[in-house]
């Protein structure tokens, strides 16, 4: 881990040493008004490691210091504690359906890796849950310094249980996946990268997942460039519920083709 990684992994989990500087994160209040223009309240970090130097911003530094229940973020981590444990071997394997019926039609089909994290499904990770057990959930979340890495509260405990992580933690996690710096075998890291991708163009790609737990919205992600990569991860409050959601990626796009990061739709 170089210097800047280890002082964002330090600052996320508010031990810096005396003899280590803290990042020097640039405040953007002019990213207020993408947050404004949405009539949402929330937060940004980014991190902008293209052409081999460390950019970081925030907008809410405040907030993304705070810890927030991760929803369906922790997805990303619980597909390595899932091939990390053997309950899958690949991102083919079938992850049969049990039959129950479910509001979210993509649901109620038989899964594997690749539409589990694409429709987000729930179901999935409750399997991975009850079949890891809450010793090791807790035992793999603090090997890799996951938030307050409790598994208390009600069910799923990373949607409505007392699970939460800061933004500063998540953009963290990110540079060591995107490294292959996290304690698991370097394919189950590649794999979970792999079916992270939600789009690409001829040099770039942008692998991500959201979250949303009722109350609070996530995207997190990172977007893969010829020069390097640029971290992104996005908090914001859902008063509106479902009437939200859409503003978690409207927002964080706005931001990053604000820095050239992400290229402009094409124009119909």
């Amino acid at each position: 881990m170089n210097r800047r990684s280890f002082v964002l992994s330090a600052l996320a989990t508010g031990f810096v040493p005396a003899t280590v500087a803290g990042p020097q994160f640039q405040e953007m209040a002019e990213w207020s008004r993408f947050f404004i223009e949405a009539d949402a309240q929330g937060s940004i970090v980014v991190l902008d490691a293209r052409d081999k130097s460390e950019t970081a911003y925030v907008f809410n530094a405040a907030r993304s210091h705070q810890r927030y229940s991760p929803a369906s973020t922790f997805k990303i981590p619980h597909s390595l504690f899932a091939l990390d444990a053997g309950l899958l071997r690949d991102e083919f394997q079938v992850i049969p359906w049990d039959g129950v019926k479910r509001p979210t039609q993509a649901w109620n089909v038989d899964q594997d890796l690749r539409s589990a994290m694409r429709n987000s499904t729930v179901w999935v990770y409750e399997r991975f849950a009850k079949e890891l057990g809450d010793a090791r959930e807790t035992a793999y979340m603090r090997k890799i310094g996951y938030g307050n890495a409790v598994t208390t509260g009600d069910k799923p405990f990373w949607v409505e249980g007392d699970l939460a992580i800061s933004s500063f933690e998540q953009i963290a996690l990110l540079q060591r996946l995107y490294r292959n710096q996290l304690p698991f075998q370097v394919e189950h890291q590649r794999l979970v990268k792999d079916v992270l991708i939600n789009e690409a163009g001829p040099n770039w790609i942008l692998r991500a997942k959201t979250g949303w737990s009722g109350k609070i919205g996530w995207w997190v992600g990172w977007i893969e460039w010829p020069g390097g990569p640029v971290f992104f991860v996005l908090n914001m409050d859902t008063p509106n519920r479902l009437g939200d959601l859409a503003k978690r990626q409207s927002i964080t796009r706005n931001v990053l083709r604000s820095l050239n990061a992400l290229p402009l739709p094409p124009i119909p």
